[in-house]
């Protein structure tokens, strides 16, 4: 099947959000795609990333998830999508994962923060499995894919094809332009991405923002580690790739053993 990334630039506003989502919803349904996946917090933005982002009540959360769930339906196009969600906590970042119906299967939410997202968010507490068009997948969203390669285990011992993986990451201010997928002189992310398809034999799709200077590009990692597909740094676009699901095995996830681990209580640090 085809799936597709999404990765529009920074908006200033919900509804300059909104339009990028629908045009890049197009994109994705022209190309093919059966499932699209939009980045980290997309609506109404990530905070603490110097730009102004708007409040985000519930009431917009829920408008945000009626309108593209209509537009879902009407391309018949499964949608990952990136928000914040007020909860009496405070903020979550959550994933909501729209069918080809327009109906919302659940969400996952954003468990492991940044330290720096702890004046913003608070963390959810459960993790989800999905189905959208018989393909089944996990979602990790940002630092919890980069450091928490946990997260990613998770759904691949329950049966993940695929992990889609949300992120803000790089800066719209400062930074250095990358050129070269995989660099040895840049930051470590997309080394983090190839691990974390290779070490659970599956794939690993992560969608970045675009940005001015992007510490990841957005790409579709394969089982064996080999990035199948990229969109080129900073450049805002749908990246649609051919996946199969029957080559994610998830081999070397199954042979997670987890009571070999077990030992001495782990002292609790800080």
């Amino acid at each position: 099947m085809i799936i597709a990334l999404a990765s529009p630039g920074v908006a200033a506003t919900i509804e300059e959000g909104l339009g990028k989502i629908r045009a890049l919803m197009s994109e994705a349904s022209n190309l093919g795609a059966e499932i699209v996946c939009f980045p980290e917090a997309y609506l109404p933005g990530l905070r603490g990333q110097g730009c102004d982002v708007p409040e985000f009540t519930l009431a917009d959360f829920d408008t945000v998830l009626a309108t593209v769930g209509e537009w879902a339906a009407n391309r018949r196009l499964g949608v990952i999508l990136g928000l914040e969600r007020p909860v009496p906590a405070g903020r979550q970042i959550v994933a909501c994962v729209i069918d080809e119906h327009g109906s919302v299967l659940g969400t996952q939410t954003k468990n492991q923060l940044d330290p720096s997202e702890d004046r913003f968010y608070v963390p959810g507490e459960t993790r989800s499995m999905f189905e959208v068009n018989g393909l089944r997948f996990g979602i990790t969203i940002c630092h919890e894919g980069w450091r928490y390669p946990e997260t990613v285990r998770w759904a691949s011992v329950r049966g993940a094809s695929i992990v889609f993986h949300q992120s803000y990451t790089g800066s719209d201010r400062a930074g250095v332009r990358l050129a070269q997928w995989g660099s040895p002189e840049a930051p470590y992310y997309e080394k983090a991405m190839v691990c974390r398809a290779l070490e659970n034999t599956i794939y690993f799709a992560s969608v970045n923002y675009a940005l001015k200077f992007q510490d990841s590009a957005t790409a579709v990692i394969g089982p064996s580690g080999d990035c199948q597909a990229w969109l080129p740094y900073g450049q805002e676009g749908v990246l649609a790739h051919e996946i199969r699901p029957e080559s994610a095995t998830g081999l070397l996830a199954s042979r997670f053993a987890p009571d070999r681990l077990e030992g001495e209580p782990a002292p609790r640090r800080g």
